[in-house]
Formats: C-alpha cells, structure tokens, sequence
C-alpha cells in the first residue's frame, strides 16, 4: 500500500528508527509523532531539510495518476514523522508563509474523494500549524476552512473526526477573522451545530466539534472579539451540552471528554468582557450548572442540583440590616451535606495524617494535558494587589479535636490506586473527573470576572457558606478546598474565591458582630460577618492540611483577599491573632513562593485599616510569648498542630524541624543605649534577616549571594522590604525607636547592585521621612513626648544625605530609581531641613533644579513635585532668589509634552504661589517689591495657557491664577503690559467656573475667583470682565448640581469687602437674588451624597446675604426690601435664625477642602469662626448702619423701612433666650 511504501522510504535513513508497517484504513488510529526519547535520534537540521524537500517536492508535482497518489501519500508519512516543537528543539526555523504556501498548494492536489488521502492531509494541517504555533494569512485561513467544510459534506462520516479536527486547528482564535463562514458553520442548520448537537450519537464527533467552537470563539488579546449573535448560539450550545443528561450506554470517560469540550468552550464564551447572555434567570442557570459540576465524580456526593440559582435579596443601605432571604437551592443542599463521608473523630484523623505523604502523589496526576500545567503556572504567579491579609478563627483552633482538618477523600485513597494511572481504568476516570471539575471553576472564574460585582453578591451565599460554625455543611467552594483530592482543583477553587473577594470591600463593610445577635431574627450585616469568620476557619485549616506548595500558596493568597477587605473593626476582635502566630512555621518554609505569600500576608494584616487594637497587641508582645502562650484567650495557646510538628503532621515536617528555632528566636537588631528597655516589633526583626543576613538553609538554590554567602532570593527580600515599609507607614510609633536601625538597612540596599532591591530602599526612606512628617503635623495632636526628637530627625537625614542616596539620584542608568530618591528628598521635615547644614541643604536644591532637565519624564515629574514642596518650606519661602530659580522651572516644566509633568508642574506652581500670598502677609511690601515683574507677568501667561489644559492640569493652574491675582500690585496693574493678560487670566477662570469640567475643578475656579476678589486694586467695578465673573457665579449658585461648587460660589461673591466692587444696582439685585434663590433650594437635590453638603451650603449662603446687607447702600434698599417683604422673605429669616443661633450645623460653611496634591483651595471662609454674640453684634451694626442711610424717594424709603423692621424683628428672635 502507499502507506507502507512512504514508511519504507522514511526509514532508509540511519537515523531514524524503523516503523512497523500500518495499513491505513477508516478504523485506524489517527497518526502519532515520534516518542521524546526517539525524536533525540534526529538533528534539527534534518527536520527543516526533511521539510524543505518535501515541500519543493509536492509543489513541483503536477497531474492526477495512481503514481501522484502513492507520492502524495510517502511525502505526508514524510512530513508528519517529524517532530517541529520548539520546545524540544528551539534551533527549528521554517517560516510560517512557508507552511501557509505548502498547505493551499497541497488543497489543490488532494482531491475530495480520496479519502485516505484527505484525512492524510486534514492531520498534516493539525501537525505543522499545531507545532509550529504558525499564524495564517486571511487567504491561507480561507483556502483552508473552505477546504474542511467541503470534506465535511463530501467525504464519508469515518473521516470527520479527522477533519474536524484540522478545522478546530485552523480556526483557533481566528473566529472574527472567518467572518465569510461563520454563517456555514454557526448559523442555521450550521456543520458545526450539527455535529455538536447533545442529540448527536457520535460522541467523539459532538467532541471535536464543541471544541472547534470554543476554537472559535476564542479570543486572542489585541484582536477583535467574535460577533456577539455567534458567541450567542455558541454559547446556547455549550449550555444545552452541559445541560443534558448523560445518554444511556455511553462510556463514562467519553462522556467527560464531552464534558470538558463544552466547558472549555463556555469559558471561551465568557472570557474577556461583560456578561451579555441574559438577565438573572439565565446566570443562575449557568451558576447552577457550574456548582454541579464543580462536584462532578466527587466521592459520597450524590444529591438532585437545582436547576436555577436565585439571588438573595441584599438590603440596599448599610445602615438598614435585612434579614438574609431564603435560597431556593437549599431545600436541595440539605440532604446532599448529609451525605457528606467522613465524619471521623479527630484523633483518628490526626493518625491519617500519615497519609500526608502518601496523597503527594496525586500532583503527579493530569499531568498529561499541557494546559493543566500551564493552568498552575498561572496560579502560581497570580497578581499580588490581593495579598494583602489573612487570618484564622480562635474557635476554630480551639476545637482541633472536634473538627475535619484532613480532607476525607484523601484519607480513602491508597498507593495502589496511584501506582499505575494508566493501567487502572477507576483511577483514569478519577483523572477525568477531576479535569471536569477543574474546567467547572475556570467556567465559574469567568462568570466571577464577567458580571457586574453588585450582581454577584446576591449568589454569594450558594458559594460561600453563611451558616454559623456548627451547623449542617453545605457544599460551597470550602467543601472543594478542603476536600478535593486534586490539588489543581482546590487551587482552582482558591483562585475562584480569591476573585470573589477581590474589590469586595463595599460589601464586606456592612459586616457586623460586635453587638449581641437578636433572637427574632438574623440581621444581614450578621449573616455576613458569620461567613467571614466561616471563611477564616475553612482558610485556616486548608492551611493546616494542604500537602502541595503549589496550592499552599493560593491559601495564603486568597487568606489576603479576604483579610483585605474584611471590616475588622466591626469584627469582634480575636480573628488576626491565630492566624499570626499560624503563619509563623511558614517564613522559613523551603518553597520561596510560599515565603514570598507568607510576607505578603503580614503585609497586609499591617496595612488592613492601620492602626488596628488586635494588630498594635500583635506587634507589641515579646517574640517568646507570642510562640508560647495566647494573645487574647485561652483558645489562642500554642495550637495542638504545633506542639506535636514532628510527630503527627509528616505534611509540615519539613517546615518545622529545620526552622524551629527560626521562629522562636527570631534575630534581634542592635540598639542603642537609650534604647535598651524599648522592644522592637518581631515582624521588624524578621524582615531585617531576610533582608540582610544569610540563609539558615542554604538547600535553596534560589538564593543569590556573594563571596559565597547565599542570601534569601530576591522575592523574598523584596516582599520583607515591603512588609517594612508597610510597618513604618501603619504603625510608625511602633518602629520609630530603631529609625536608625532602618536607615542601615536601606542604605545596605542602596549599596546593592539590584536595582529592585534599591528602589524598594528607597521607598522605605520616604516612608520614615513620611512617618516623621504625619507626626509633627499639629492637626495630628501627637504629643511631643511621643515624637522623634528633632535632634535625632536631623541626625537620620544628615546621615541619610551623606550616604548612597546621592549615587542613587545620579544613576542614570536606572530611571525608576531616580524618581524615587527624589520622592525621599521631597519627605524630609521642613524644620528638620531648616537645621541641615548649608551645603546639605544647597546639594538637595542644587540635584533637584538639575533633575528637572532629566530627558525621563518621571524623573522629571518628580523633580518639579519635590521642588513644589521645597517652595512651601518657611526657612526657603522668603529666599527671593529661590523662589525665582523655582518659578523659572516650573515654567519650563509647563511646557513639557508629558501630561504628568504638566500636572505636577501645575501643582507646584499653586504651591508656589500659595507662599507668595503668605509671603505678602507676612514680609509685606518688600517681598513683592523685590519679585520680578516679568517672573510674575511670565507665570501670569503661563497658569493662563495651562488652565485650558486637561482637568489634572486645570484644577491647579486656576489655583495658581486666583493667587496671583490677589498678589499683584496696584502699580503693576496699571502697567500697560499686564492689561491683557490679566482680562485673559481671569476670563480663564470665569470659562472655567462655567465649563462641564469635573467638579473638582469648577470648585477651584470658584475659589480662584474668591481669592482674586481679595485685591482691592482690581477694578471691579469697571473691569469689562467683572460682569461676566459676576453674572458666572451667580449661575453656578443657583443651578450647579455639585452643592461644594455652590459653596464655594457663594463664598466667593461675599469677599468684596467695598458696595462699589458688586459694581450698580443691577448687578447687586442679581447677587442678592441668587443667593436667596439659593438659599431658598438649598435643599432641592436628587443625589443623597449632595445632599450631606445642604447643611454648610446654607450656612455659606446666610454669611453671604448678611455680608451683603452689611455693605448695601440706599439705591439698594428697593430690591431688598421688596425681597424680603414676601414668602421668600420668611423663609430667609428662618435660615438667618439658625445661622445666627449656630443650629444649622453648618460648620465652617465649605464643606471641608480637598487635601492632596489635585486640589487645594483658597481660604475663602475667613471670618467664619463668630461665635452666635459676635454674629448678633454684627446685626446690631448692620441695622444702625442701615438706619443711618438717607434713601431718595418713597419707593427706596418704603424699602428701607422693610429692611429694618426685618432685621430689627430677626434680632428680637436671635436675643430671645
């Protein structure tokens, strides 16, 4: 036959093993390359010369004959004898428009009916594009599915499963692409519906065909994805799949094969964008679906599935506590949990615990598919912004002896049924089964990352358990990670539930324990903080009885997510404490994957809503104690499973017996004199070693070193950095006595030749420097007892500056790390600068003006920020020639193209103009004397140009143009060359206020206007532009949806401090009226956030109209008397008591300014603080003021008349006791 003769001529090669003869027939096996051990026999070269012969041979063949057919049969023998992995052999390079050109020739050669040769070919397409990952043009991909499709409506049903499978090749992740046949293979009575039908007999045909749909739809990044009505009617199918019973006398094995086409197509489906197949109904369905199958082949689970899932109902605010809604799907779960196997004694399970060992073999299973290993892999390096915490139940731990630690499907497994996985049929469909349940959580994996979080919450409970410890189990994703005897699946599990809880902290927060349960009923805020702890209890002894590092890792990972968004604080305390001293063993565990998640962990139990009481406890108590004796209660003493490491937990062996001493004399830092009675944190102590000293074990290859000391490898040290950093930053008072212990260490990493590990120092120096700055701020009442000595400040960052830092600055070669010395420079205590040396403090502003001409855009944003900072320090903010050498700068940097330069440029310059108002207050005329004209005329134009910027550039610059408004001279404005830029500068802010900017910086331009009014030389009352800023305000008081925008509005028309600034009578009536109008729906908003503001809104509002009543003249008195005489009158006065008497719980009437670099406002509320006496006196000046004013005619006489009997008769009330 043609088939032998190919084989023939392949083995006349030396080389190449012989190949028994295969006739080739409908029944026979599809062809399968060379063993590894056998491809070793053959060189690369003969691979690509194999290939390059016999490609110019089939495209020099020409005719139809029986001789064509018996050539074309020995060249495909030919080809698919070799092996074309790179993996194996990376020195393989045939290029992909070679393979492209080879396959459409070969489709005109191989004729339709002959079918021997068809699936020949329909393999070699698999084999080469397969193999060589080749990626085809849109006319090789349309030559190709043309030519599968026609064999699959010509050729004989035995060659299908071979064609379909070149199909399911080629069209993998070229879905959009094939848009032209789409319609032929998904649309109605599609080839591909046909043959993936659940009513299809052919099994292994319904396979092949589900995966080249999920082939299809497929996405690979940077494509477009697949049109949404096919991924629909894929979808549809994938479900009716999964949904359909298994068809009696079908092989079970055959059955899952199926099983996982469809889940892999599923997951297809829902990867890489936003639930779009339905509304509830239809999620609950595909959850039901998922949860089955999460369980498929599960030992002892045998229970009826709900069909749907339904939601529970979640109360919409967290103050209103609802009782948790029953699910439907529980009546189901009842009987099926006490099914559950297993419930053994705990002393029995600790002697089963010597299986430990034995069930290591189970990761030596399902490692015959590449995509399970690649599935790990991805676990394995899964982000870290979720490490954040973890924690373990103090009851939990208390009732070892009671409870299930050791997963009973391990305990039920034997060697015999792992000796041999391909020669036992149980064990197979055991494999199989597992693959099913693992392709289950990927599926549910996506849904979690496809639907809207909100939407997700209500089927939280059908996932998680909720019930209180003791109660029936239910079968959740716990029930997986305890018990499942894959480790693939349990970590797929922790992968899942990690991605539950990932960004859920808004819903987490309603969580609650701290009060006594009520009896009537189950409060929701309780229910969830039952399945907290429920969660730190199962997390915890997963922790305990998990045998693969691997996995281990995810526990500890997905130990993080929850502790980083579980309200601790409204927890009752006790949770962080077990979980602490549990992860103790594990920071010298041998895997350094675990290590790295262990430290990650700490960190984030340090950094969870810092200072947390139960962490400041934690890191207050000696090392001896917290290994030895309990925190908080007697069930937190040494746990059971510590005490007895050596004996009855062989699974933590390794972990305990080389590093017992690890952890219960742990390293100690060297203090100083005066530090002797002070006891630094264990945690400090811990993350120093692994910094800085040598490895106990130095088994660990991974370790880098020198002179042949092997240090803990860079993860490690890089995590121990950030845990370090996260302790200085959350408990600075705690670490404060070994400051200088620290700025060794981080000096000893700015001396290091890794540039992760010296940038990770110096973080570590702005965090101290931070720390330090938190503490003398005066809002912070910290009392100086409590303090770093200043003395002991100016020692720190002497030594600092004299240290590696300066090599760090200049390291050119390593941006990143540059900016963040720079951020250090920009930490350091403004009076602490003011007592460096000189030449210290000319080196910080000499390296800083040099780095803002870094050609790097970050080095430059943080140059110009720190130099922002320096600007506001009280020893450099009167330096003239400072100030100007900074503006100069800043100027430059307004030009930049990097919109983040810009930004932080735009930052400084509010910084800096803020000290030129502070310098006027403070020096006076000098100071604005000796400033250059043009500096200020040049920084004029340039806030001008920068407030037309993007809105992070925007919000400071018009903070800058308010301040520089207010800080020019009479004898500057009259300047013929500041006429029109200042008519540009404050056209700006009026464009500004009345843009649909964000309102962070509408709010700003408010203030600015504010802060401009405050010059007394600017000619309000003739300026062409004054009316325009006038009229401006006055919309934005009355109509702004954003009340803190209002508030600052109305502040800013009450500065004028003159009648003749708010210009005539028009333009006064026009303010007077806004803001009654204003006052009068100041309570008028649909958002309940705004609503919060209304208090300070109308507080800012009564200021405003009092203010102007204090500066009204006679010509006025028509409007306001007229004004007040009505309902709108009444209504005033109501708000003007409240205001007066202080019961309007206004506060200072600016609902508080935005601290932070985006936004910092003016201070537009002076003169707030009048207490109710001081306010009353204030009217009492008003009336007689009032009284005083000669009005011209009746109608201003009538008016006036109005006005004191309004204000006398608000007086009478407001004295009234």
């Amino acid at each position: 036959m043609a088939a032998q003769t190919g084989l023939s001529a392949v083995v006349s090669r030396s080389d190449v093993p012989v190949f028994p003869p295969v006739a080739l027939s409908a029944e026979a096996a599809p062809f399968t390359p060379l063993g590894r051990d056998a491809r070793q026999l053959s060189s690369s070269s003969d691979a690509e010369k194999q290939f390059s012969r016999c490609a110019t041979k089939l495209r020099s063949m020409r005719g139809e004959s029986g001789q064509l057919r018996e050539e074309l049969n020995l060249l495909f023998d030919q080809l698919l004898s070799e092996n074309y992995n790179k993996t194996f052999d990376p020195s393989i390079n045939i290029r992909p428009e070679d393979v492209c050109s080879l396959l459409r020739h070969t489709s005109c050669m191989v004729p339709l009916s002959q079918e021997h040769l068809v699936i020949k070919f329909c393999q070699l397409i698999h084999h080469l594009l397969n193999q060589l990952k080749v990626i085809m043009d849109e006319h090789t991909l349309d030559v190709m599915v043309k030519y599968t499709t026609s064999a699959l409506r010509v050729c004989s049903t035995w060659t299908h499963s071979d064609v379909l499978l070149a199909l399911s090749t080629v069209v993998y992740g070229n879905g959009p692409q094939s848009h032209q046949h789409l319609s032929s293979l998904l649309g109605e009575d599609g080839l591909l519906l046909m043959y993936s039908s659940p009513s299809q007999p052919n099994m292994e045909l319904q396979r092949v065909a589900l995966t080249c749909m999920a082939n299809i739809c497929l996405r690979i990044p940077g494509q477009p994805p697949l049109d949404d009505h096919y991924r629909s009617v894929s979808f549809s199918v994938f479900l009716k799949t999964l949904q359909s019973p298994k068809p009696p006398d079908t092989d079970e094995l055959f059955y899952c094969m199926v099983i996982q086409a469809a889940l892999k197509g599923l997951q297809c489906c829902l990867s890489g964008g936003k639930w779009k197949f339905g509304g509830g109904e239809e999620l609950g369905s595909v959850l039901a679906l998922l949860k089955r199958l999460m369980f498929q082949g599960a030992p002892g689970v045998s229970v009826e599935w709900p069909t749907v899932l339904y939601p529970a109902t979640l109360p919409q605010y967290e103050g209103l506590p609802a009782p948790k809604s029953a699910e439907p799907q529980k009546s189901a779960e009842g009987p099926k949990d006490a099914a559950m196997p297993g419930k053994t004694t705990g002393n029995k399970k600790r002697k089963s615990r010597g299986k430990g060992k034995k069930t290591s073999g189970e990761e030596s299973r399902g490692h015959d598919v590449e995509e399970d290993d690649k599935d790990d892999k991805g676990l394995a390096t899964q982000k870290r912004g979720g490490r954040e915490e973890g924690r373990g139940d103090a009851e939990s731990l208390s009732r070892f002896s009671s409870l299930s630690l050791y997963p009973s499907w391990k305990k039920n497994s034997s060697d015999s049924e792992f000796s041999d996985p391909e020669g036992n049929a149980q064990t197979k469909l055991r494999l199989y089964h597992g693959r099913v349940r693992q392709g289950a959580l990927h599926c549910l994996l996506a849904v979690v990352k496809s639907v809207e979080k909100r939407t997700l919450y209500g089927f939280w409970s059908s996932f998680i358990p909720d019930s209180p410890i003791g109660g029936p189990p239910s079968l959740t994703l716990l029930t997986i990670i305890l018990k499942d005897p894959s480790p693939k699946v349990r970590a797929c599990a922790l992968q899942v539930l990690s991605a539950m809880l990932d960004g859920s902290r808004q819903f987490l927060a309603v969580a609650e324990d701290t009060a006594s349960p009520r009896t009537s009923y189950t409060p929701f805020s309780f229910s969830l903080a039952t399945a907290v702890r429920e969660l730190h209890r199962a997390l915890s002894l997963a922790l305990l009885a998990e045998t693969s590092s691997q996995t281990l890792t995810q526990v500890i990972k997905c130990l993080a997510y929850l502790v980083a968004n579980a309200p601790y604080h409204r927890l009752r305390p006790g949770l962080l404490s077990p979980l602490w001293k549990q992860m103790r063993p594990y920071v010298r565990h041998r895997d350094a994957n675990v290590r790295v998640s262990v430290l990650t962990l700490y960190g984030a139990i340090v950094t969870t809503q810092a200072p947390l009481p139960e962490v400041q406890l934690l890191l207050r108590q000696p090392e001896s104690s917290s290994s030895s004796t309990g925190l908080f209660t007697p069930q937190d003493s040494t746990p059971i499973w510590r005490q007895r490491d050596g004996v009855s937990s062989p699974s933590h062996s390794s972990v305990t017996l080389t590093q017992r001493g690890s952890y219960t004399h742990s390293p100690r830092l060297p203090r100083t004199p005066g530090e002797e009675d002070s006891t630094s944190p264990w945690l400090l102590q811990l993350c120093v070693s692994l910094v800085t000293q040598p490895r106990e074990d130095q088994s660990d290859s991974e370790g880098a070193g020198t002179g042949g000391v092997s240090l803990e490898p860079s993860p490690v040290r890089l995590e121990a950095l950030q845990v370090m950093s996260h302790l200085v930053r959350g408990y600075f008072s705690l670490v404060q006595t070994c400051l200088c212990e620290i700025r060794q260490v981080s000096a000893r990493c700015l001396r290091e030749s890794d540039p992760s590990i010296q940038l990770h120092g110096t973080k570590l120096l702005e965090e101290l420097g931070t720390g330090i700055i938190q503490q003398y701020r005066a809002e912070n009442n910290v009392p100086e007892s409590s303090r770093v000595p200043m003395s002991k400040v100016v020692l720190f960052w002497s030594e600092v500056l004299s240290g590696p830092l300066n090599v760090a600055l200049q390291n050119e070669q390593h941006p990143t790390l540059q900016t963040s010395a720079c951020e250090t420079l920009s930490s350091i205590l403004p009076q602490a600068f003011a007592q460096l040396p000189d030449k210290t403090q000319l080196m910080c502003i000499t390296v800083l003006l040099g780095l803002t001409y870094s050609e790097n855009y970050l080095v430059k944003t943080a140059a110009v920020r720190a130099l922002g900072v320096y600007i506001v320090f009280p020893c450099l903010r009167e330096d003239v020639m400072f100030v100007a050498d900074t503006a100069n700068t800043i100027l430059a940097a307004l030009d930049d193209r990097s919109p983040n330069v810009r930004a932080k440029a735009a930052w400084s310059l509010g910084n800096l103009t803020d000290t030129l108002i502070a310098n006027m207050e403070s020096v006076g005329v000098d100071f604005q004397e000796e400033l250059s004209d043009m500096l200020l005329l040049k920084m004029l134009q340039a806030a001008t140009r920068a407030a037309d910027d993007k809105d992070r550039v925007k919000s400071n610059a018009v903070r800058a143009l308010g301040n520089l408004l207010h800080f020019l001279r009479q004898s500057q404005l009259t300047r013929s060359a500041f006429q029109r830029p200042l008519e540009d500068a404050v056209r700006a802010l009026i464009k500004t206020v009345q843009s649909e900017a964000t309102m962070k910086v509408r709010w700003n331009a408010c203030c600015a206007l504010g802060n401009a009014f405050r010059n007394s030389s600017l000619p309000l009352d003739s300026a062409p532009w004054s009316h325009d800023a006038f009229s401006a305000l006055c919309h934005v008081v009355t109509s702004c949806k954003n009340f803190k925008v209002r508030i600052k509005s109305a502040a800013a028309l009450a500065v004028p401090a003159h009648r003749s600034c708010y210009g005539d009578t028009k333009r006064f009536s026009c303010v007077w009226l806004s803001l009654a109008k204003a006052l009068e729906n100041s309570e008028d908003t649909n958002d309940f956030l705004e609503y919060r503001y209304s208090a300070s809104l109308r507080h800012t509002l009564s200021q405003a109209l009092l203010h102007l009543l204090s500066v009204s003249q006679s010509q006025d008195m028509l409007v306001l008397g007229s004004s007040l005489a009505g309902d709108q009158g009444r209504g005033i006065r109501e708000h003007l008591i409240k205001y007066v008497r202080e019961e309007d719980g206004g506060g200072k009437g600016g609902g508080g300014g935005e601290e932070g670099e985006e936004a910092q406002g003016g201070k537009d509320t002076e003169g707030d603080n009048f207490t109710p006496q001081q306010r009353i006196r204030g009217l009492q000046q008003t009336l007689m003021r009032l009284k005083e004013l000669k009005a011209e005619g009746e109608e201003e006489e009538g008016g006036k008349k109005e006005l004191v009997h309004f204000l006398e008769d608000l007086l009478k009330t407001c004295e009234e006791p």
